[in-house]
């Protein structure tokens, strides 16, 4: 390994040609998006699952089949369908994003006390009000759970989809180490991507503590 010397002379010299920041930056752009649209597929699949038998019947058995596809090893499809460009990635991201959100929000709906619901249903509450106020609320932890864990996932899938076929993004940068026996670029990518997934799992973190304030287990100094 390189002493922590070169790795940070490494930085600072990347960082003043500029080169870093679009490393950076272009492996932040490939995350969020692949993340958004991810959790957003896997939402709308989890409560129309959670909250539908027939939705249930009619998607959740696909869903499960194309779970335990190993994502990663459709790169090569991915490549061959849609070329070297960004879709390839961004698709991979989104792939690795779905299921931990849906699986997560589907299993929170389903663990919302009876009790509850049958209360907020004794006090008139319609199907709409029911779950905007009962059944939201209380799989949002969940939920949450859920976001936290694929924001990991999707770092992960990022480090794969970034060594193929990419001319851009942290793992271009570890794979360029690689190549030219820069090992000190190498660490520098992994410390990159070490950094990056410690601060989503932080700004989720603050999420947490704010959306679920009103829950004993996430006030502050509870955790």
């Amino acid at each position: 390994l390189p002493p922590p010397t070169d790795v940070v002379d490494a930085a600072r010299s990347l960082w003043s040609t500029g080169e870093l920041q679009s490393h950076i930056l272009v492996s932040l752009r490939r995350i969020a998006i692949g993340f958004v649209i991810g959790s957003a597929i896997g939402l709308a699949f989890g409560f129309a699952v959670g909250l539908s038998r027939i939705a249930e019947g009619l998607f959740d058995r696909t869903l499960q089949m194309v779970r335990a596809l190993p994502h990663l090893a459709l790169v090569p499809l991915l490549i061959a369908a849609f070329g070297i460009g960004e879709l390839p990635k961004v698709l991979l991201v989104t792939l690795g994003v779905i299921f931990p959100v849906y699986l997560n929000t589907v299993s929170g709906i389903r663990t919302v006390d009876e009790k509850l619901i049958q209360l907020g249903r004794s006090y008139g509450l319609g199907r709409g009000q029911l779950i905007r106020e009962v059944i939201v609320p209380g799989a949002m932890p969940m939920i949450l759970t859920g976001i936290r864990y694929a924001l990991g996932v999707a770092w992960l899938t990022l480090v794969v989809a970034e060594t193929i076929a990419t001319r851009e993004g942290i793992g271009y940068l570890a794979q360029n180490g690689r190549e030219m026996l820069r090992n000190e670029r190498i660490v520098l990518a992994i410390v990159l991507y070490a950094g990056a997934g410690l601060l989503a799992d932080q700004i989720t973190r603050f999420i947490e503590a704010r959306v679920l304030r009103w829950n004993p287990n996430y006030r502050k100094g509870d955790r």
